[in-house]
């Protein structure tokens, strides 16, 4: 076990889950490119995607940090946890501190809302307002509540929609209020969905048995270690299938993801051949790193044009 001073900075940088923040910087590039590619000559604003890009990032750390809570209180992090130790259950951070970082997390989210609110247009401002409320819910509602997401079969499906849908979309809509005219602009939100997806796949694949003796009843606790196998491949696959329609009009821009393809079915070979225990772990990075490409693919294919 690392050793870590109770609620020292390191302490808080493990709790937030470095690895996973490529969930919440994908969406912001994919519909940042998307806005360009939508936007028929519109002006792109680097200050709404830093904005766009410090409000994803910091939601993100926010739901580690609630998750990481939750789990703790639920019990769902012991001893015979597989991933990676949780700051929680380790006593890296008190149960009244980690309460103060989500407050404070949440707040400097808000605040980067509330800059975006005069760089937008006023028709704008209310959809922009509840979108932000319906983040911070979220981040609450997927490990907590009285019906947790990820612990009812819905954490596939909540990822798809919040990191894929309503992050690419959104972002792309600050820039370009048109976007949502365009059924190439939900469907690149479905497919970058998809690709993060894969990096909830592989932890909910990891710890299948551990879930069930838990009672986490996750899509692969309720069907199976194969599912499991055949959702992390066609979560890579599937985006790709579905950014053939965002790109339609000129299909050879889609040979950028040849590179994600290749990476995402070298990881899949791997996750068949280690099947359980730790070593799966490994895959968590190499997911984050598949779904950046991803990104960068999709980036490039979107400039191209």
């Amino acid at each position: 076990m690392e050793t870590v001073e109770v609620n020292s900075a390191k302490a808080w940088v493990l709790a937030a889950r470095p690895k996973t923040l490529a969930a919440a910087v994908v969406p912001v590039l994919v519909g940042s490119a998307l806005s360009v590619y939508l936007g028929d000559g519109a002006v792109f604003d680097w200050r709404k995607f830093t904005i766009c890009f410090l409000f994803a990032s910091l939601m993100q750390i926010a739901a580690n940090f609630i998750n990481d809570l939750f789990d703790f209180l639920k019990g769902s992090d012991g001893k015979d946890r597989l991933g990676p130790e949780r700051a929680m259950a380790q006593g890296w951070i008190t149960k009244k501190a980690m309460y103060i970082g989500i407050a404070i997390v949440v707040g400097l989210a808000a605040l980067c809302g509330i800059m975006m609110l005069p760089l937008i247009e006023e028709s704008q401002v209310l959809t922009m307002i509840g979108v932000g409320i319906f983040c911070i819910f979220f981040a609450y509602f997927y490990t907590s509540g009285p019906f947790p997401l990820s612990y009812n079969g819905l954490g596939d499906v909540a990822v798809v929609g919040f990191f894929g849908v309503v992050a690419t979309c959104f972002t792309c809509y600050c820039q370009t209020p048109g976007c949502f005219s365009e059924p190439g602009c939900i469907v690149a939100g479905v497919a970058t969905g998809m690709a993060i997806n894969a990096l909830l796949v592989v932890n909910n694949y990891r710890d299948r048995e551990t879930d069930a003796a838990d009672g986490k009843r996750t899509l692969i606790v309720k069907f199976g270690e194969r599912f499991g196998e055949m959702l992390y491949l066609w979560c890579g696959l599937g985006a790709v299938v579905l950014m053939c329609y965002v790109f339609r009009d000129n299909l050879a821009l889609t040979f950028f993801y040849i590179p994600y393809i290749i990476l995402h079915l070298m990881s899949y070979t791997k996750l068949m051949r280690i099947k359980r225990g730790k070593a799966l772990n490994q895959l968590i990075g190499e997911s984050s790193r598949n779904m950046m490409v991803f990104a960068i693919a999709s980036v490039v294919a979107m400039m191209m044009n």
